[in-house]
């Protein structure tokens, strides 16, 4: 199965619906694809929903922090919405979790980039931990 890439924007901000595995070959350029289009919007704002992310490789990690570089030169920001457990555990191990924010919950995700707005964090140690328990 493929990515596909659906996008949509809410308050000005841009999210990509992720939907497949984000790997080597046509699935991380087809990422790279929508986040260079982005480029060109200096401060451009953007949720990669990731709830339908089966499973990312190495390749699809460089893709992640390439939409995370990309974002900081053009003085904007990526987060990351409804990361799964499998790929939580890989953002942590990688320690790539330290380059985004992540949100279980789309308003939250969409109001941490206004600073007035309030917003509950997604605490990644305490989701990991809490399936080191069980």
């Amino acid at each position: 199965m493929g990515l596909e890439i659906g996008r949509r924007e809410r308050e000005g901000v841009v999210l990509l619906d992720l939907k497949g595995r984000i790997t080597a070959g046509d699935e991380s350029a087809a990422l790279r694809a929508s986040i260079e289009k982005m480029e060109r919007l200096a401060g451009f704002r953007l949720i990669l929903n990731m709830q339908g992310v089966e499973y990312v490789d190495s390749t699809g990690l460089g893709a992640l922090v390439m939409s995370a570089t990309s974002a900081r030169n053009a003085k904007g920001a990526v987060r990351l919405l409804h990361v799964n457990r499998r790929n939580i555990e890989l953002l942590v191990m990688t320690k790539i979790d330290t380059i985004f924010e992540v949100f279980d919950d789309e308003t939250d995700a969409v109001n941490s980039f206004f600073p007035d707005r309030e917003i509950k964090r997604f605490d990644i140690l305490a989701f990991v931990q809490q399936f080191r328990d069980e």
